[in-house]
């Protein structure tokens, strides 16, 4: 007589709850690398849009500022998206001669973006006086240990922040 060989269905059964537990277990740490790279491409792109808006004020020769528009003028929604326009006329607000320059599309929804000001306004001369601070991004909770700064010097100066304890709860 031949001898059937195939899988049984508690052995299927079994194998398949061995490889349930192995995802369940790993799903974590995939969530808190998704939480990371998140953080590092929003981080990357505020840093490179800042970056665009000091090279462009120097350039241009004009002020040039960065902020999250709502109804024309700068708000503190940075989760909106950044939008770098040349500020020519009344500061902080899109108006008369202004044109926009670029515009990032808005951030997670699950995510804060906080800054301790409405706008970063570079003068003609790259430098940021008056609206230097630090950005803080915070992917799903306030204190997320995966969150990311960038630091924006009165001379106009973009870095990222090096610190390891980022909060946006304050």
């Amino acid at each position: 007589m031949k001898r059937l060989t195939g899988v049984t269905l508690i052995e299927l059964l079994t194998t398949l709850a061995i490889a349930l537990i192995g995802v369940l277990l790993s799903v974590p740490s995939l969530s808190n690398l998704y939480e990371k790279a998140r953080a590092d491409s929003a981080i990357s792109r505020i840093q490179q849009t800042l970056l665009l808006a000091r090279n462009q004020a120097i350039n241009l020769n004009l002020s040039v500022s960065v902020c999250a528009l709502e109804a024309d003028i700068c708000t503190d929604h940075w989760e909106n998206g950044l939008v770098v326009f040349t500020d020519s006329g009344e500061p902080n607000k899109l108006d008369g001669e202004d044109k926009i320059l670029q515009q990032t599309d808005a951030f997670d929804s699950k995510d804060t973006l906080n800054y301790n000001r409405t706008s970063v306004r570079f003068q003609s001369d790259g430098l940021a006086s008056g609206s230097n601070g630090t950005f803080k991004y915070c992917p799903g909770s306030l204190d997320n240990p995966n969150s990311r700064a960038v630091v924006v010097n009165s001379a106009g100066r973009v870095r990222r922040s090096l610190a390891n304890d980022i909060s946006c709860s304050n």
